[in-house]
C-alpha cells in the first residue's frame, strides 16, 4: 500500500510539472502574439521565453499554433469524466454545471492571460477558425456524455472522443443531449464575456451559476437590477 500511495504521489507531481510547463509555454505565446502577431512570434521565442528548449515545445504542442488553441487540451475528457462520476440525483443541467464551474475556476485567476487570447484570436482569423474547430468537437462529446447519463442503454453512442472528423458524429445524439452541450458552452462564453466587460462585484463563478440559474428558470424576463448584479430573480434575503 505505501508503493501504491507514493506512486500516486509522484505521477501527481509530474502531473502538475507538466500543466505548469504547458501554461507556461501558452502564457508565454500569448503575450508575445498579443505583441508582435501570432504570424511573427517563432517557436524558438516562445520557449525562450518560458525557459525551455524547442525540443521541450514539440513535447506538448504538436504545431506552432496549438500553443494558442489548445491551452489545455485534457479539459474536455475532465468535465465529462467529471459528469459521469456526478451524484445520480443531479438533473443533467445541475451535474454539467457543476463539472463546468470546477474548471472554469481558473479563469478568474488568468483574467489577464484569457482576455489577451481573445485580443490574439480577433487579429488571426486562422487561429479563431482553428478554435471554433475545437470547440465543436468538444460540443459534440460533451453531448454524447450527457446523452450516455440520460440513458446508459439507449443509442447515444461510445462516450469517446471521436475527433473532428468522425463518421456519422451527430446522427446518434438525441436533441436534448445536443442543445444541452451547446448552450452549457453559451453559457460560459456569456459569463466570461460579462465578467470582462463589467467587472461588477461578482467573482467569476457568481456570475457563471448565475447564469445557469436563468437556464434552470426557463429563461423567464428577470426583475429590473440596479445594483450592478446580473438579475436572477433572487431576492438579498435568499
Amino acid at each position: 500500500m505505501q508503493c501504491v500511495t507514493n506512486k500516486g504521489a509522484g505521477a501527481g507531481l509530474r502531473e502538475r510539472k507538466k500543466q505548469a510547463t504547458r501554461a507556461a509555454l501558452s502564457e508565454a505565446a500569448v503575450r508575445l502574439a498579443a505583441e508582435h502577431g501570432a504570424e511573427n512570434v517563432t517557436v524558438e521565442a516562445i520557449s525562450n521565453a518560458a525557459g525551455v528548449s524547442p525540443r521541450t515545445f514539440f513535447n506538448y504542442f504538436d504545431t506552432h499554433d496549438d500553443v494558442f488553441v489548445m491551452m489545455d487540451p485534457d479539459v474536455g475528457e475532465r468535465v465529462r469524466r467529471a459528469i459521469r462520476d456526478a451524484p445520480a440525483e443531479l438533473s443533467p443541467l445541475d451535474a454539467v454545471r457543476e463539472a463546468m464551474a470546477a474548471e472554469l475556476a481558473e479563469v478568474e485567476l488568468r483574467h489577464e492571460v484569457w482576455s489577451l487570447r481573445a485580443k490574439v484570436f480577433q487579429k488571426s482569423p486562422h487561429l479563431l477558425a482553428r478554435g471554433l474547430g475545437l470547440h465543436m468537437a468538444e460540443e459534440r462529446d460533451l453531448a454524447r456524455t450527457i446523452a450516455r447519463r440520460i440513458d446508459p442503454d439507449g443509442h447515444g453512442g461510445p462516450d469517446v472522443h471521436g475527433g473532428p472528423g468522425a463518421p456519422c458524429e451527430d446522427a446518434d445524439i438525441e436533441l436534448y443531449p445536443r442543445l444541452l452541450a451547446a448552450v452549457a458552452g453559451t453559457a460560459a462564453r456569456v459569463a466570461i464575456e460579462h465578467w470582462y466587460a463589467h467587472s461588477p462585484p461578482l467573482t467569476f463563478p457568481e456570475i457563471f451559476r448565475d447564469v445557469f440559474t436563468h437556464l434552470s428558470a426557463g429563461l423567464p424576463q428577470p426583475p429590473a437590477q440596479t445594483d450592478g448584479r446580473p438579475s436572477d430573480g433572487r431576492t438579498t434575503e435568499s
